[in-house]
């Protein structure tokens, strides 16, 4: 008993230390998952926290302030570019669809609540932790704080928020993935597998040899001698690539009358010539092994090469097919393996149709001269750095807060964005404007997602320490009536939106369920889709959607608790 003693003396003369401890549980033990579902870091470091808190743990709010900030501001950041394209291009469908579920998921919440009689605490944990929406809690306690309330009385609020959100959030995360990837082909009587398949060779990516679809992914380089009367002696490179249709094959090195020089489309190839060629290896082993004789060429194949990613911000270029994008002159010689698009990093399929997005992250693999100028065609080489632009993040956060902070009154009633909401539309517009002008600003990915994940659960943690006194108790007297009550939350609006996806906005099949994902912001449901559905194809529509619905859903905390007052 003696060193428990000790812990918890130390814990309350050191929260900062309690707060650590609260952080490595919760992600921890968040990491564990089964068949693909689990607590989630949010969700464990909130009960560890509540665990923790027992003791009776004093934190400073400023803290708990300052950590959320830092979490919205990333949010916006990561979803500012594909928010503003949903909502000014051809993702406007996707995004009103979002628009329209996320009013569903605050409708049926405060629906039931009146019905249950829940107050503002429960109210708020109930829709936070039914729609796994864990920001919006930030927002719904700034929101109870300017109420005006007796301390007690917030304080009473504040500490049954966590309750319910805990209770709620279980089934919000299993059971939005059930509903959405098991339940929805269901009710809606379609095999996911068969229309993402329909879907892929619809938007050609079914080609049997090489094409955009297949050759922008593995490749190789290998060694052939032009044969005498062979039919490449006298042409150019770009014609003799050109003799291979729907294939990327490229000559990238000659060696000739032994010397070595770096091809270009108007290189001439003649006879004895050792080429060094590039491209998708069924390509290269079916269409010119058959045909020509290859040749061990250490020296030749030593190509310098690269992977890179570019950051998408070329105007030119937004909107445009990989198809279309591959007859430039600065797609030669350079390959494709990986588009992420997206604050959750969603990687996007490769398919000749496939559009790139302005933000977009593309991975491109060459020669280095070969991959500059892909990148500068594209927009900006994204090269690993450790740098953050930290002037940037203090004076976005700091506009975004002092704008929220004021306060206007419309027939007496005090209307504001609140500091956090500041923070929030703060990130969204330089996000945006970042991926149009991408020479500033830069926040590298793990930075960002530093910011996100563990802003979030700093803030997390401190709720759950402070609520833990209140939790037990409060779990007692609510939990399986709260249970059943945030299931409803979850499944109703989820069901109602697939069926409008469907009949109101005939939503491809092979979309329709990564579109209701990302607008509930429920990747664990995304993940089980893709998986039934043996396709990335459904993450086409997770982006637009996610960008629209992790704002408005977040905003929700604070509006549900000016209409619940």
């Amino acid at each position: 008993m003696g060193i428990l003693t000790w812990f918890a003396a130390t814990f309350r003369q050191y929260p900062e230390i309690a707060i650590f401890l609260v952080l490595g549980l919760g992600y921890y033990f968040g990491k564990f998952t089964f068949k693909g579902i689990g607590l989630g870091s949010v969700t464990a470091t909130l009960l560890a926290g509540v665990l923790i808190g027992q003791i009776g743990i004093s934190i400073s709010q400023p803290l708990k302030a300052t950590a959320f900030l830092l979490f919205l501001f990333a949010v916006g950041y990561g979803v500012g570019p594909q928010f503003v394209r949903g909502v000014a291009k051809d993702g406007l469908p996707q995004a009103l669809f979002a628009v329209v579920q996320c009013l569903l998921c605050l409708a049926i919440p405060v629906v039931i609540i009146k019905i249950a009689h829940y107050d503002l605490g429960y109210a708020a944990g109930l829709y936070s932790g039914s729609q796994t929406i864990s920001a919006a809690m930030g927002l719904s306690t700034d929101a109870i704080n300017r109420l005006g309330l007796a301390t007690d009385q917030a304080k009473s609020l504040l500490d049954s928020m966590p309750v319910a959100y805990a209770v709620t959030y279980m089934f919000g995360t299993v059971g939005s993935a059930i509903v959405i990837a098991l339940l929805g082909p269901m009710l809606l009587r379609f095999d996911i597998a068969a229309a993402c398949k329909e879907y892929e060779e619809k938007q050609g990516g079914k080609k049997e040899l090489g094409g955009p679809g297949t050759a922008w992914h593995r490749w190789e380089m290998r060694a052939f001698r032009v044969q005498p009367g062979g039919r490449v002696v006298g042409l150019r490179a770009a014609e003799a690539e050109a003799l291979v249709p729907d294939a990327r094959i490229f000559v990238q090195r000659v060696r000739h009358n032994g010397m070595i020089q770096d091809a270009t489309a108007d290189t001439v190839l003649h006879e004895g010539d050792v080429l060094a060629v590039a491209g998708a290896r069924d390509v290269i082993v079916k269409l010119i092994g058959e045909g020509a004789k290859e040749v061990d060429d250490p020296e030749l194949l030593s190509v310098p090469v690269e992977g890179v990613d570019a950051y998408v911000s070329n105007k030119a270029v937004d909107g445009k097919t990989l198809v279309e994008l591959a007859q430039l002159p600065e797609a030669r010689g350079v390959f494709l393996r990986k588009i992420t698009r997206g604050a959750t990093a969603t990687s996007i399929p490769i398919l000749p149709n496939t559009h790139i997005e302005r933000g977009d992250i593309v991975t491109l693999v060459g020669r280095t001269q070969d991959t500059s100028a892909a990148a500068k065609l594209l927009g900006v080489a994204d090269r690993p750095t450790d740098v953050a632009d930290v002037a940037f993040i203090g004076a976005g956060i700091t506009v975004g807060a002092l704008i929220g902070a004021l306060v206007f009154k419309v027939h007496g009633v005090p209307l504001t964005l609140s500091t956090a909401g500041g923070a929030l539309i703060a990130g969204l517009v330089l996000g945006w404007f970042r991926s149009i002008r991408p020479k500033f600003g830069r926040i590298p990915t793990p930075t960002v997602w530093f910011m996100n994940s563990v802003g979030l659960n700093i803030f997390i943690a401190i709720v759950g320490i402070s609520a833990g006194p209140g939790f037990v108790n409060g779990l007692r007297t609510q939990g399986i009536s709260l249970f059943l009550w945030g299931a409803l939350a979850t499944t109703v609006p989820l069901v109602l939106g697939m069926f409008i996806g469907k009949y109101i906005f005939r939503f491809h099949n092979a979309l329709l369920l990564g579109i209701l994902s990302g607008a509930r912001t429920t990747t664990a449901s995304l993940g089980l889709v893709c998986d039934i559905g043996k396709s990335q194809v459904p993450a086409l529509g997770y982006t637009v959607t996610y960008a629209v619905g992790n704002t408005l859903l977040t905003i929700w905390g604070m509006v549900l608790i000016i209409l619940m007052s």
